[in-house]
């Protein structure tokens, strides 16, 4: 009998050991307790270390545990060809950003290249505009971000536009994103929200998540420095974004409210010349934030 119980105790033991161990192989880079992600990285953020060197900068993206990517621009190499790898690294690319003008002219044409590059979304950063960003050209960009919609869709591929501040002006006692939003189809347009370019034109990540929970399908997590001034220009000094958690982003709130939004996928995106030390630092911050 006791050479039962000792075997049922080793037995359990070993189970227990095995079953930890393969929840610790399983935790990915930059979740924890209350942050599930998934996360990803926007390769963008090291745009000046793949100018010199693209495997070895892919292997730094890898070197950091990060599984998803998201694209803008391959670098000059075909698409079949930085797919590979990709693949090859383990790195998979969800989405990707395409020219404003592209869309306009040739939606067929990048959906065709998305699908190549195995995106799920593919979508666009900024609109063309003469600023100040005003309601017919807000009408136009609703315009061609439908037809984009409507190409994208036929491959498979969900279009996203992604707020960059300037949408954020005034307009018949609402914004101008208000009515980019309400103007654009459901099912062809969904939106990632860029964190700080939401707060940048002095708005509140928080309250744009509940308002529209359906929309928001990406979401681009950057936080923004201290005294960092607030304006309409959807622009600001790429060393105004920080390491999340050490800036003025209510992380919390936000990310509470994303997960209740329905947010797919979430994105380091870091402009800053330290953003290769930012992305680990930003990655355990993920890890240990609680809502």
């Amino acid at each position: 009998m006791r050479s039962l119980f000792a075997f049922a105790a080793l037995a359990v033991a070993f189970l227990s050991g095995g079953c930890a161990s393969t929840s610790t192989n399983q935790k990915t880079a930059g979740t924890g307790h209350d942050f599930k992600g998934p996360i990803g990285l926007q390769l963008y953020s090291l745009r000046a270390k793949f100018a010199k060197d693209v495997p070895g900068t892919l292997d730094v993206v890898k070197s950091n545990g990060i599984k998803y990517v998201e694209l803008a621009g391959t670098y000059n190499l075909p698409a079949d060809q930085f797919k590979k790898m990709l693949d090859e690294r383990g790195l998979v690319a969800i989405s990707g950003h395409f020219g404003y003008d592209r869309y306009a002219k040739e939606p067929e044409a990048v959906a065709k290249e998305a699908k190549a590059l195995g995106l799920k979304y593919a979508g666009v950063a900024w609109i063309t505009h003469k600023a100040p960003f005003d309601e017919a050209q807000c009408k136009s960009a609703i315009e061609v971000f439908n037809k984009a919609g409507a190409a994208l869709a036929k491959e498979g591929i969900q279009f996203f536009y992604h707020t960059h501040g300037y949408e954020f002006r005034p307009h018949n006692g609402e914004t101008l994103m208000d009515m980019l939003i309400k103007g654009t189809d459901p099912k062809l347009v969904a939106y990632q929200m860029d964190t700080f370019w939401v707060k940048h034109p002095g708005q509140d990540p928080t309250t744009w998540l509940n308002k529209y929970p359906s929309r928001w399908k990406l979401m681009h997590v950057k936080d923004m420095k201290p005294g960092t001034e607030s304006n309409f220009s959807g622009g600001s000094s790429v060393n105004n974004d920080v390491a999340l958690g050490t800036g003025t982003m209510n992380w919390p709130s936000i990310l509470k409210a994303a997960k209740n939004a329905g947010v797919q996928y979430y994105f380091i995106e870091d402009e800053s010349d330290a953003a290769a030390e930012h992305i680990p630092q930003s990655l355990a911050y993920l890890e240990k934030v609680t809502f």
